[in-house]
């Protein structure tokens, strides 16, 4: 989970350190994440991060 303020910086991060230029270098799906839950403590939000 990334915060909106830096998904753009996120995502050129990605790009640059994961780009080969061949086939197979992969994608990135930005999509909205409603919830997190951390199974173990039952944390919720940021926390359960």
């Amino acid at each position: 989970m990334t915060p909106d303020d830096v998904i753009e910086q996120a995502i050129e991060a990605l790009q640059v350190a994961a780009r080969t230029g061949k086939i197979g270098d992969g994608k990135i799906f930005v999509t909205p994440i409603e919830q997190v839950i951390r199974i173990r403590t039952g944390e919720t939000g940021p926390d359960a991060l």
